[in-house]
């Protein structure tokens, strides 16, 4: 199927928005025409190089709607079926699955490999040429062949415009909260880093009961916004929090620390286990560039006050389990996930998106597919 989509050619190029053609489903595989995508601060990282890939490679990764064609031998699917893409797939039967650790599942192997998890072959072509997907999808197209693995069956009656997020951002942050920092009732809670991610690790931590939820990020914007999700305080550096968190804690700092920038530096890890009290936890969620070794870290201090330092990704959630649940807490207006779309852009207009992006003035960009982009 020929179609349109938004391929990097190379580092530090923007976005080629151009003809591509999508190859029907194989074994095991679905095509899915899409209803949105959103623009994740991951993707960014192919532009810089910080997460490295195979170029030429379809972004996107966060991404809804309806299963139109089915290979064979798939199960559990079939067309008409509304859909969200999970960025790592999972595939129910490897060891880490099947002791309940979907988001480590033994496909994600391939994840950056950017071609199709049953053959190894490319499902994505472009001026005659393979291209690859990421994380295994590439979203910013309208149509994707992907593995069954990849993609969770929701209810239709959820919006698809919405669903979307909780196929990364939403799940990840969500789960950073109440999986990975276990975030409990009467605990005081840092995020630092209010964006697509961030925001939604503010609704778990309030939604799990914590007393406080202080939020450090310096756009003013994002901090307004994070009140509306749920943060009790906001700060616009860490050291400032410092300041803060120990007035508010009467020294004792906070119990749960987690770091959700979009770019995470070394010296984060050090301001976030400054302000992580005695035998508390500092989540690391935020992703950062791949070839980056050099973290500052006090191990005098993480040792005489038994710090955890805990890594994160998917939020440590079940995807298969998690992206039903989430959306039907949306369903019951328990988990905001209209007011994270801060923006909706045309597939043409992705540069523009992530631009806003960088200027911080989105909490998430969305794009929505259209007749036009097809």
């Amino acid at each position: 199927m020929k179609t349109k989509g938004a391929i990097l050619w190379g580092t530090n190029q923007p976005w080629s928005v151009e003809e591509i053609e999508v190859g029907d489903p194989q074994a095991g595989e679905v095509m899915v025409q899409l209803a949105a995508s959103g623009l994740c601060h991951s993707d960014e990282h192919l532009v810089t190089g910080g997460t490295p890939i195979e170029m030429p490679v379809l972004g996107g990764h966060e991404g809804s709607g309806v299963v139109i064609k089915v290979g064979a031998g798939v199960t559990g699917l079939k067309e008409g079926d509304h859909v969200v893409t999970a960025f790592i797939p999972a595939c129910g039967q490897c060891p880490p699955c099947s002791n309940g650790h979907q988001n480590l599942c033994d496909l994600g192997a391939a994840l950056l490999s950017g071609k199709a998890i049953s053959d190894g072959t490319n499902r994505v072509t472009a001026k005659g040429q393979g291209v690859q997907t990421m994380c295994l999808l590439g979203t910013f197209s309208p149509y994707i062949t992907v593995h069954q693995a990849s993609v969770v069956k929701i209810e239709p009656d959820i919006p698809l415009e919405v669903a979307a997020l909780v196929g990364c951002g939403v799940t990840t942050g969500w789960g950073s909260a109440t999986k990975v920092a276990d975030v409990r009732p009467g605990e005081n809670v840092v995020i630092m880093g209010a964006g697509g991610v961030g925001m939604n690790a503010v609704q778990g931590a309030a939604a799990a009961g914590a007393k406080r939820v202080m939020v450090i990020d310096p756009v003013e914007a994002k901090r307004e916004w994070a009140m509306e999700f749920g943060a009790t305080h906001t700060y616009a550096s860490a050291e400032e929090a410092l300041v803060g968190v120990n007035e508010l804690t009467w020294g004792r700092m906070a119990e749960k620390v987690i770091i959700t920038v979009g770019d995470i530096q070394g010296e984060n890890v050090q301001e976030a286990l400054s302000l992580t009290g005695k035998g508390g936890r500092t989540v690391v969620t935020g992703m950062g560039q791949a070839a980056n070794m050099d973290v500052k870290l006090s191990l005098f201090e993480l040792t005489l006050l038994q710090k955890d330092l805990q890594g994160a990704i998917f939020g440590g959630s079940n995807p298969r389990a998690e992206i039903p649940a989430l959306l039907s807490l949306y369903q019951e207006g328990q988990l905001k996930l209209d007011g994270l779309v801060t923006k909706t852009y045309k597939l043409e207009d992705i540069n523009d998106g992530y631009q806003d992006m960088r200027d911080g003035k989105n909490i998430r960009g969305m794009v929505l597919y259209s007749d036009a982009d097809r």
